[in-house]
């Protein structure tokens, strides 16, 4: 069994940069699509960025200029760093797993939540 643990997140100001990273269990980086998620209050569920096995990274409009995806393959880590933090940005943030080319994410995390005060 894959086990994905998030961690980083925090309350920080407005403007302010956070970085949040996700352990996996197994060296899955090579072999899965990484991605982050977020939920907001009153929102569903969204895709925030994906980092293919390959190293390919792409990150939701929304997020463009201010987050980036990336890994540490041999640390079976994965990163986002977020900066230029709105309140807008406040939610639970997932790391999770799918295998390409299926769209369907495998593999999810518990979440660590994110707070932006304005």
């Amino acid at each position: 069994q894959v086990q994905l643990v998030e961690s980083g997140g925090g309350l920080v100001q407005s403007g302010a940069s956070l970085r949040l990273s996700c352990a996996a269990s197994g060296r899955i980086f090579s072999i899965l699509t990484m991605g982050w998620h977020r939920q907001v209050p009153g929102r569903q569920r969204e895709l925030v960025a994906t980092l293919s096995r390959e190293g390919t990274a792409d990150v939701q409009d929304f997020a463009k200029g201010r987050f980036t995806i990336s890994k540490n393959v041999a640390r079976n880590m994965l990163y986002l760093q977020m900066s230029s933090l709105k309140p807008e940005d406040t939610g639970v943030y997932y790391c999770a797993a799918q295998r390409w080319p299926s769209e369907i994410w495998i593999y999810w995390g518990q979440g660590t939540q994110v707070t932006v005060s304005s």
